[in-house]
């Protein structure tokens, strides 16, 4: 990686941490994000996180399949909506039943620093994964 590109990207990620919004719910959405896009990498690094920050192994494990999983909360639904949409944003256009459903649990202020980890983490899977960065495997793992 680019030097002056890693500290920008440094800056954004302070901002995102610093705004508030629960640590637990963006180490979710950057697994899901990873997680359609793909990338071994942000996969592990951010389970890796969201462990560190608290997050449920339950939800953990069921995040692929969040929607029928029951154990999110209404807020954590909606931000995991949103992250995908705008990760697949070519594939369908955000309509306004899903911004007004983000915009139930998020202030717009909110809603610009989610959408911007959500674009942040898109870009790390789009460096991680074509340069073939190695998953982060704890140790215990890795020696199995």
């Amino acid at each position: 990686m680019v030097p002056s590109l890693a500290k920008g990207m440094a800056v954004i990620a302070h901002g995102v941490r610093a705004s508030g919004i629960e640590a637990e719910l963006i180490e979710l959405v950057k697994v899901r994000v990873s997680q359609l896009n793909g990338c071994a990498f942000c996969v592990q690094y951010h389970l890796n996180d969201a462990r560190k920050v608290g997050v449920a192994p339950e939800k953990l494990d069921l995040l692929a399949e969040w929607r029928e999983a029951g154990i999110f909360s209404n807020r954590e639904a909606a931000a995991l909506a949103w992250a995908e949409r705008v990760t697949l944003l070519a594939q369908q256009h955000i309509d306004d039943d899903l911004y007004a459903g983000v915009s139930a649990h998020f202030s717009q202020e909110e809603i610009a620093l989610l959408t911007t980890a959500i674009g942040q983490i898109n870009f790390w899977n789009r460096i991680a994964a074509p340069f073939r960065f190695t998953p982060p495997i704890p140790r215990a793992v890795a020696q199995v």
